[in-house]
């Protein structure tokens, strides 16, 4: 099912992203009939009502057969205990959809359901009793298809358009839909408490400026208030480039030309190769003439595995990427 982003601008939030999945994606992998699939189901204190953009949605007993279509929101489903039987691989990261940083794996894999295009006849064939889409465009349309096979979805929370479901809200979601709140709850503050170790374990990074740039095939970006990526390096006491802020229109991402690469320059600079070798960024007179690339005040994740978890903006994702990349940004700044 089709999203209502503009064509340009859905091409490039997905490109900048990190998503690199084909529009029409359909591909199928696992139990597609109606039995049951041996998920792990042991949620509790059903009826539960979750509060979503599109109005208040009931689940009236523990689901049996979810279907994570949001950005992420399997991972999360797994860290819960729960697997779902139909899922959407928006990292394009192959196979069952699950990065190395997912340590929960399919004891039944699931079916492929594409991203921004849902294969609907798939989807019905699975006989879900519960759709979690608590990461996407939080389009209307979406949201209407997605209903028309008469089961509870749960979508995005107020505001949270355009996949910017913050991990937090993601997970407070799914909790409640699967009646799983206590572990919800848990991995919320255990990921809070690792955050704030960090944050005490670094003092330098507090105020800090940094500016988190995307480098894909086609362009140069910029991340701004509101995307994942913003958010994690303020929980360890950044603050996003003013310069870069300055830019912020309605997307998650601004655009850079090539002759403004000057723009990411601030005490810290992060790059996300996206589609495209690091050294295709790296090797760009324009981008090592930035001061804060000159001067060793980089990172660049080149680690596909780092760079995927970091973007997936999960509960999950985002406790791999601490471990890997907080002693990247301080090595960075002690030059």
């Amino acid at each position: 099912m089709r999203t209502a982003l503009p064509p340009v601008r859905r091409g490039l939030a997905v490109l900048l992203a990190g998503v690199l999945v084909a529009l029409a994606g359909c591909s199928t992998g696992g139990d597609e009939g109606g039995e049951d699939t041996g998920q792990a189901q042991t949620g509790t204190g059903f009826p539960v009502t979750v509060d979503t953009k599109f109005g208040d949605v009931t689940i009236e007993k523990a689901p049996q057969r979810v279907v994570a279509l949001g950005w992420s929101d399997a991972e999360v489903a797994l860290a819960l205990g729960v697997e779902p039987v139909g899922v959407s691989d928006w990292l394009a990261v192959g196979g069952d959809g699950l990065g190395p940083w997912v340590e929960q794996r399919y004891t039944n894999p699931p079916t492929q359901l594409g991203t921004m295009e849902v294969n609907l006849e798939q989807l019905a064939g699975l006989n879900p009793d519960l759709i979690l889409d608590t990461r996407a465009s939080g389009d209307r349309e979406r949201y209407d298809r997605l209903s028309q096979l008469g089961v509870p979805v749960v979508g995005v929370p107020e505001g949270a358009d355009a996949y910017l479901t913050s991990w937090q809200d993601q997970l407070d979601l799914i909790g409640k839909a699967l009646g799983k709140q206590d572990q919800a709850r848990k991995l919320h503050d255990d990921l809070e408490a690792k955050f704030a170790r960090a944050a005490q374990d670094h003092p330098e990074f507090t105020d800090t400026t940094v500016a988190i740039a995307a480098r894909t095939s086609e362009s140069w970006g910029a991340y701004v208030n509101g995307d994942g990526r913003v958010e994690f390096m303020e929980q360890l006491g950044f603050v996003n480039s003013p310069t870069v802020q300055e830019l912020a229109g309605d997307d998650f991402w601004v655009p850079i030309s090539g002759e403004r690469l000057d723009l990411l320059d601030a005490d810290l600079t992060v790059l996300f190769p996206i589609g495209v070798e690091a050294d295709q960024a790296t090797r760009d007179p324009l981008y090592q003439n930035i001061p804060s690339v000159k001067d060793g005040r980089s990172v660049v994740l080149s680690d596909p595995t780092v760079s995927q978890a970091f973007s997936s903006a999960s509960v999950v994702g985002l406790s791999y990427a601490l471990d890997k990349t907080v002693p990247m940004f301080a090595d960075a700044l002690a030059g």
